[in-house]
C-alpha cells in the first residue's frame, strides 16, 4: 500500500524539553537560568501557536523559520520537530524535513505517524542514500532513556528475587524459574541497551541540507571531487575537522563536505 504524506498540524506541542548545556552551575547560575528559563517557557506555547498559524496559512517558510527560532531557543518536543519537518518538506527542503523527523524519532521512536513521514519523504530523496539497517531499526524501538529504565527494572527484580530466595529458603524451588527467567531478561535488555548506546554515541549520521553538493578529496574547497550529492541523502559520519564533515555515502564512497551542508545527528 502506496504511504501518504500526513501534512496534518500537532496543536499541542506536549511537554518541551530543553538542551542543557556541560559544566556544573553554581547556585547562582542555575537561579538566573531558572529565571531565564521560565521567563523564555511561557512564551514558547504563543510561538508554537503562532507557527501553527503560518503552516495552516500555507506560510510555509515562514512556519519553518518560526518553529527553527523555538528550537534555536532550546526548546524541543516531538510535536515541535513534527511540525517542523512537515513545514520544511512543504517548503521543498528533504534534507530538513528528514532530520527533523529523524531528531523526533529520537524522542518518540513508535510514533507511527512520524515514522510514515519519514519514510514518504525519504522515497522523494534522489540518488544514493544510507539505509539504517534492520538491528538499528530494532534496538532503536526504544530510547536510551526507555531502555535504561526497563534494565533497571529487571535487574531489581531479579535481586528480590535473590534476596527472596536468601530470606526464605523454602521459595527456593517456586522462584527458581522465575529468577532464571528475570536473570536471562535482565542480560538481554542490558546487552540491547547497549548495542544502543554505541549506535547513539559512536554511529554519528549526515543529512544533506542543500542541493547538488560536491565532496572533496580533502577538507579544502580546491581538492578534488570525490562525489556529489542530492538535497535528502543520509550518510555515516566518519570524522570532523575544522568546518568540514567526513562523510561515507550509501555506495560505499567517502568524501569530505563543508559542515553548513549537512546536519548532524547522533545514531538513533
Amino acid at each position: 500500500m502506496k504511504t501518504l504524506f500526513r501534512s496534518g498540524l500537532r496543536q499541542k506541542a506536549g511537554n518541551f524539553r530543553f538542551l542543557k548545556c556541560g559544566g556544573l552551575p553554581t547556585a547562582a547560575t542555575l537561579g538566573i537560568l531558572l529565571f531565564i528559563g521560565n521567563l523564555f517557557a511561557s512564551d514558547i506555547p504563543a510561538d508554537f501557536s503562532a507557527a501553527n498559524r503560518f503552516y495552516a496559512q500555507g506560510k510555509f517558510p515562514e512556519a519553518a523559520r518560526a518553529y527553527e527560532t523555538i528550537l534555536q531557543a532550546g526548546a524541543t518536543s516531538p510535536a515541535l520537530l513534527f511540525n517542523y519537518g512537515n513545514a520544511e518538506f512543504k517548503s521543498g527542503h528533504l534534507g530538513r524535513a528528514i532530520a527533523a523527523y529523524q531528531r523526533a524519532g529520537q524522542l518518540s521512536p513508535r510514533d507511527a505517524e512520524l515514522r510514515a513521514n519519514l519514510a514518504f519523504v525519504r522515497n522523494q530523496v534522489q540518488g544514493v542514500t544510507l539505509h539504517e539497517s534492520r538491528w538499528q531499526n530494532w534496538v532503536g524501538a526504544l530510547t536510551l532513556n526507555e531502555g535504561a529504565v526497563l534494565t533497571a527494572i529487571l535487574f531489581w527484580l531479579t535481586f528480590a528475587l535473590l534476596i527472596a530466595r536468601q530470606i526464605h529458603p523454602a521459595l527456593v524451588p517456586k522462584l527458581k524459574t522465575a529468577t532464571r527467567v528475570f536473570a536471562a531478561l535482565t542480560i538481554f535488555s542490558a546487552t540491547v541497551l547497549g548495542l544502543q548506546a554505541a549506535n547513539h554515541f559512536s554511529n554519528a549520521s549526515a543529512v544533506v541540507v542543500a542541493d547538488n553538493v560536491t565532496a572533496r578529496s580533502g577538507p579544502f574547497d580546491d581538492a578534488q571531487s570525490a562525489f556529489t550529492a542530492r538535497d535528502g541523502a543520509e550518510m555515516s559520519v566518519v570524522s570532523q575537522r575544522e568546518g568540514w564533515v567526513q562523510v561515507a555515502d550509501g555506495a560505499g564512497k567517502i568524501g569530505w563536505l563543508p559542515a553548513k551542508q549537512v546536519e548532524i545527528l547522533p545514531g538513533a
